[in-house]
C-alpha cells in the first residue's frame, strides 16, 4: 500500500512516499532505455519521486508554484533552473518508502549583465531505511523582471537526419516529449510547453528542461561504465536548448571519462558535467570522524 504525506515550513518540506515503479517505467519509455536493475533507480532518476503536489490556486501564470522551494524573490521575477550537485550515495529501491527533505541550503546575490541575480540552492536529501541515498543539491537564478520587449533566444538546431550515429547518446526532443518530460516531473513552468508563453519570456520556441539535460548525461556516464553510484555528478546548465531538436550526450572532446557534455542541434554546448569523489563535508558526520 502507498502511504503519502507532506509536512512543510517556509523553510523546510518533508515528504514521504513509496518509490514509485510507475515514474521508472514512463520515463524509460520516454528516454527508450531499460534500467539495468529493475529494483534500482538509475542515477538521476529520483527527480521523478517524491513530487510535491501543489493546488492549482496556487500556481502562478508562468506555471511556477508561488509557494514552497524556492517561491519568486519579487513580483515578476524569472527563475531558471542553473544546474546541480547530486551525490549518489546509494540506489533507492523501487517499491520502498523513502523521505525527502528540502531546504534553502545557500543563497548568494551577484549583479551580471542583464541585472541583479540572485542564485538559491535547495537541497534535497533523499532518506530510504534510515540511511541517506541521494542528496540532490538544485541551484536555481532569479532574474528580474525586462523593462521592455525581451531580447529573442533563437532556436539552438533540428532533429539529426537519417545517418549513423554520431558519439555519445542522443535523443530527438519534440513537444510531445517535452510535455511528458513536464508531466514525469510535475513542472509546470510554461516554457516548455506553451509557444506563446516561451516567445513572452525572450525564447523563438519551446526551451527544452535542465533536468533532461542532466538526466541524459547521467545516462552517458552510466553507459560509458563510470561508477555513478558513490560518487558526486556536478552539472551546469550554460545556455538555453531552444526548439525541436536532436540534443546529444557525449565525452567532450579532449576531455576525460568522468566529463560530458551535452550538445545541441546546431553544435553548441548547453549542458557539461563531471564525476568527483565526495568531499569531506558530504559525509554523515559519522562517517566523516566528527563526534556527534
Amino acid at each position: 500500500m502507498t502511504s503519502s504525506n507532506t509536512e512543510g515550513r517556509e523553510d523546510v518540506q518533508v515528504r514521504t512516499d513509496v518509490i514509485d515503479r510507475g515514474a521508472v517505467d514512463r520515463l524509460a519509455g520516454l528516454l527508450g532505455v531499460r534500467p539495468p536493475l529493475p529494483d534500482r533507480l538509475p542515477p538521476m532518476w529520483h527527480i521523478t519521486q517524491l513530487l510535491e503536489a501543489v493546488p492549482q490556486d496556487l500556481i502562478g501564470p508562468d506555471g511556477h508554484p508561488l509557494v514552497g522551494l524556492p517561491t519568486p524573490p519579487a513580483a515578476g521575477a524569472r527563475r531558471m533552473f542553473a544546474g546541480g550537485r547530486v551525490w549518489h550515495r546509494r540506489p533507492l529501491v523501487v517499491g520502498r518508502e523513502a523521505t525527502r527533505t528540502s531546504r534553502i541550503h545557500a543563497s548568494r546575490e551577484v549583479e551580471g549583465r542583464s541585472g541583479h541575480l540572485r542564485f538559491v540552492t535547495v537541497r534535497d536529501e533523499y532518506v530510504q531505511d534510515g540511511e541517506l541515498a541521494v542528496r540532490d543539491d538544485r541551484e536555481i537564478v532569479y532574474r528580474p523582471e525586462r523593462a521592455g520587449p525581451a531580447p529573442s533566444v533563437p532556436c539552438t538546431g533540428a532533429p539529426e537526419e537519417p545517418g549513423p550515429p554520431g558519439p555519445g547518446i542522443s535523443l530527438t526532443v519534440d513537444p510531445v516529449v517535452l510535455f511528458r518530460f513536464s508531466a514525469l516531473t510535475y513542472n509546470a513552468h510554461r516554457i516548455h510547453y506553451d509557444r506563446d508563453h516561451a516567445r513572452r519570456e525572450g525564447f523563438d520556441h519551446l526551451v527544452i528542461h535542465g533536468p533532461l539535460q542532466a538526466v541524459l548525461m547521467a545516462e552517458e556516464l552510466r553507459r560509458r561504465g563510470c561508477g555513478v553510484p558513490g560518487r558526486v555528478f556536478s552539472y551546469r546548465l550554460l545556455s538555453p536548448a531552444v526548439g525541436p531538436q536532436t540534443i546529444r550526450a557525449r565525452r567532450p572532446e579532449g576531455g576525460s571519462s568522468a566529463e560530458v557534455e551535452v550538445v545541441t542541434g546546431d553544435g553548441g554546448v548547453s549542458a557539461s558535467g563531471s564525476l568527483s569523489e565526495p568531499e569531506q563535508s558530504d559525509l554523515p558526520a559519522r562517517e566523516a570522524g566528527v563526534n556527534e
